[in-house]
């Protein structure tokens, strides 16, 4: 989607945001009002997703990832909560020493260390970047350098598994669960640090102000409101782009670093474990390190484009983004290598390649999908996309200081063949990292099965939101793209 200004708002003030019409035209961050469902469903969240982490984890730990055996002992009253419990390692100094020195590094590493890989990388965007346009039209920019973190990191990693020896490559592993629960403190904390920061001290005041328009449509004497629920704003966040001083941005930092640098690290320590335990690593392991790896120096490569994605542009920073950035992420998506670490998986010559293909096939669709936007929106349309002139529908939308915007919504390529078709191509390299796991046990596959409950769901609320912003527009568009996901399907 390209967008350019029709006019420019003679005054860009309290009275345009104040204008209950200008707010109900165009809605960020939250979409819909909190329902019953809604807050049933987040009530659920804060409630359960701790303990279904831990639930995964001690499962291998203590029953060799069975899902089913935990439940079973307990309903047969072979063991009691309390023996699981007591069997659990607890916080240790050591996995709390190792997880401030690692976020402390990676703080390090964001702050202080400018950006030198895009002086000799070509393609590479890095350095300073702009973001997307705020609420309040307020532009942030960022340093991006999670490439060089990434590369430093691991750089590190591997001197000191072969040379300096400092510590076991199984470290990690071998602290897993201690580590748990640091990482646990540092989600909460986070969280509840950004939500006090959001009431007393947000970092863009207007911006915090005219984001919450959209979810009240009514604003008396500019008193600024939340949605009205403490659990709401807890766990999806009140700020846009919390920050501390000019560069530390939340978002940015907790989304890629400390858990998809780790992400890389946890497979690593898993095969490390795998070759101590076994004498060998499984091409298996080696299948689940490579998808894996190659996803997230994607990630890396790309990090300047993710500026513009709805993490960034749409997302408040809370509870969501926070702790799941430090737990949900680093233990649930990791765990193939886990379940290989108790399960030593050998694949055949053809299924190895089966998965491999899959994998690479899914991220060519996912990366070429993500590429032809990128290139639409760069030159406004003004390009070819598989040879051809793209096609696309033009859109208005009113921003809420009352200007009005024009968008182009690209219908060639692989965007005429379904409306989120780089989900389609990160499910099907999702399900080649669970099929590099065999059959034998369904923890592997709880990573394809979460991700195509959270990528459908984001379909819809991403098609909402552009609803409420296009409106008769978007029917035109989805009259031409039909579908969501699988062409001739959903």
């Amino acid at each position: 989607m390209t967008a350019h200004k029709e006019k420019k708002s003679e005054e860009r003030n309290h009275k345009n945001i104040q204008n209950d019409t200008q707010a109900s035209q165009v809605q960020w961050g939250r979409a819909w009002e909190v329902d019953w469902f809604s807050l049933a469903s987040i009530l659920f969240l804060l409630m359960f997703a701790p303990l279904i982490v831990y639930y995964f984890i001690m499962s291998c730990d203590q029953y060799q990832c069975s899902l089913t055996d935990p439940l079973i002992d307990l309903l047969m009253g072979k063991k009691h909560l309390s023996d699981i419990w007591n069997k659990t390692p607890t916080l240790t100094y050591t996995a709390a020493g190792i997880y401030i020195i690692w976020v402390a590094f990676q703080v390090i590493l964001y702050m202080f260390v400018p950006d030198f890989c895009h002086k000799f990388l070509p393609g590479y965007v890095g350095g300073v970047q702009e973001g997307a346009v705020t609420p309040a039209g307020v532009v942030n920019k960022y340093e991006i350098n999670g490439l060089q973190a990434w590369i430093i990191t691991h750089v590190l990693w591997f001197a000191n598994a072969y040379y300096f020896h400092w510590f076991s490559p199984t470290i990690i592993f071998d602290n897993w669960i201690p580590l748990l629960w640091c990482a646990n403190i540092l989600g909460y904390v986070v969280s509840t640090f950004a939500m006090i920061k959001g009431y007393f001290f947000p970092t863009n005041a207007k911006d915090w102000y005219v984001a919450l328009i959209g979810a009240y449509k009514e604003i008396r004497h500019i008193v600024i409101k939340f949605t009205g629920n403490f659990f709401y704003d807890y766990m999806m966040g009140i700020e846009f782009n919390p920050r501390i001083g000019k560069w530390f941005d939340f978002k940015l930092f907790f989304n890629g670093r400390p858990g998809i640098v780790a992400w890389t690290l946890i497979n690593l320590s898993y095969a490390a474990k795998q070759q101590e335990l076994y004498g060998q690593v499984t091409n298996s392991m080696i299948l689940v390190n490579v998808l894996q790896g190659i996803y997230v120096l994607d990630f890396f490569w790309n990090e300047a484009w993710y500026l513009k994605t709805i993490d960034i542009c749409h997302d408040h920073f809370g509870w969501y983004l926070g702790w799941g950035d430090c737990v949900w992420l680093p233990y649930l998506y990791t765990l193939q290598g886990l379940y290989l670490v108790y399960h030593p998986v050998q694949l055949s010559t053809a299924s190895a390649i089966g998965v491999l293909m899959l994998g690479l096939i899914g991220y060519y669709i996912f990366r070429m999908t993500n590429h032809q936007k990128d290139l639409f929106r760069r030159t406004n349309g003004n390009c070819r996309i598989w040879g051809k002139k793209p096609e696309y529908i033009e859109c208005s939308y009113m921003s809420v200081d009352g200007t009005k915007y024009y968008s182009k919504l690209m219908t060639s390529g692989f965007w005429g063949w379904a409306r989120h078709f780089n989900y389609t191509g990160d499910l099907m390299g999702s399900l080649a990292y669970c099929l590099a796991c065999g059959f034998e046990h369904i923890l592997p596959y709880f990573y394809i099965i979460y991700m195509t409950i959270l990528l459908t769901h984001r379909c819809i609320r991403d098609e909402h939101r552009c609803f409420s912003k296009y409106g008769k527009d978007w029917k035109l568009y989805t009259a031409a793209v039909p579908y969501r996901l699988i062409p001739g399907v959903f």
